[in-house]
């Protein structure tokens, strides 16, 4: 294909969702670019954990429209995608803390449709009930949503890739974006590795590498790949079949079940910005030090692999969604900060929506990267 109505760079959750969207609604020649294979970047690397709990309305909407679409996915766009709902807990070691998430509570159950099963504060026993494997020591409080959980990434990029190439998309791996020229302040030309696509818009999917794809045209997009690891525990007998997502608020360790076996990460602040890829033991101590306090008798359990993946951060981790002003057409739709995968949905809603002129289901200019060159900043509290 050398020629496009829209190229699409990035093949992770966003871009495939974007494309599935786009195909939907009828727009011709929708190319997807994607430099390894599709899901290959932060997606498929992602923990899984899907939600609506935030402090911020945008956040919370996208982040509820998605569990929808989650939670339809079989029929639309048709793919198993392992969907286990079995609600996000958030421990919670100050009455700061538990002062704060009582008022996202309260802002997401007003929003939200919940369906009788709205986010609500917990004692600390009601927590330990829910997650055994945690020890009380230190907690003062609890958040919990029912209707949260966790689903399987690859899986969701599968569905979205299939289905925009039924609609008539087509998904190009391998290809890396190398420039992007413009005639005036048009769009005209993508080229890449494999030969220059003629078309009038681009629409920046490429997570942690967007900064690069829209210095390309002049477009600052102030995101920088962080380093997040992951491992994965032998097979623990007895966890309970509906163990939650659940997240120790203050040190950001965070598990939930695998099957037999548990996913467990943490957000190390000592991990400084940058492409690193491999896999390295410098965060095990501090993993191992959260897991003493809070869940020690898994310090017991072997490991039975685990992975490395980049967080794409903002500077208030939030999300860049929008098209810019000054470069037509060039729209973006990254920066999510750690919630980009629980939010795909949605997104590929939003751009499509952009993309047609059609106001979206949520004001998204709030995300705009024009953002950083005023006051509009509200920094995402609710992420780890």
């Amino acid at each position: 294909m050398d020629t496009a109505d829209v190229v699409i760079v990035g093949g992770g959750v966003m871009g495939t969702s974007i494309a599935f969207h786009l195909a939907e609604a009828g727009v011709e020649r929708v190319l997807l670019l994607e430099k390894d294979q599709l899901g290959s970047g932060s997606t498929c690397k992602a923990a899984g954990g899907v939600r609506a709990n935030f402090s911020d309305e945008v956040n919370i909407a996208l982040g509820a429209r998605s569990l929808e679409a989650f939670a339809r996915f079989g029929e639309r766009p048709g793919q198993e995608i392992d969907l286990q709902r079995v609600g996000y807990l958030f421990l919670l070691e100050t009455f700061e803390q538990v002062e704060h998430f009582r008022e996202s509570t309260e802002l997401q159950n007003r929003l939200q449709d919940t369906a009788g099963l709205p986010t609500r504060m917990l004692s600390v026993d009601e927590a330990v009930s829910l997650a055994p494997v945690v020890v009380p020591d230190g907690l003062v409080g609890a958040c919990f949503s029912p209707t949260a959980g966790h689903c399987t990434p690859e899986s969701v990029v599968l569905g979205y890739a299939s289905a925009a190439r039924r609609l008539g998309a087509r998904l190009v791996t391998g290809c890396e974006v190398l420039g992007i020229d413009a005639v005036g302040n048009q769009i005209s030309v993508v080229r890449t590795s494999g030969g220059d696509i003629r078309t009038p818009t681009v629409i920046c999917a490429a997570g942690a590498w967007s900064a690069q794809i829209g210095a390309m045209v002049g477009v600052d997009l102030p995101v920088v790949p962080l380093r997040r690891q992951i491992v994965v525990t032998e097979a623990i007998p007895g966890l309970p079949p509906r163990l939650p997502m659940t997240i120790d608020f203050g040190s950001t360790f965070y598990f939930h079940r695998e099957g037999p076996r548990l996913l467990i990460g943490l957000s190390d602040p000592d991990e400084e910005p940058g492409f690193h890829l491999g896999r390295t033991d410098a965060w095990i101590p501090r993993l191992t030090e959260a897991m003493a306090r809070r869940a020690p008798s898994l310090l017991d359990i072997g490991l039975s692999g685990g992975w490395a993946g980049l967080y794409e951060v903002t500077p208030d981790h939030n999300a860049l969604i929008g098209e810019d002003g000054t470069v037509s057409r060039f729209l973006y739709a990254t920066g999510f900060s750690g919630h980009g995968f629980l939010q795909g949905p949605a997104v590929g809603e939003v751009v499509r929506d952009l993309y047609l002129g059609r106001e979206p289901f949520v004001d998204v200019r709030p995300l705009t990267a024009a953002r950083f060159q005023s006051s509009g900043i509200r920094t995402e509290r609710n992420i780890v």
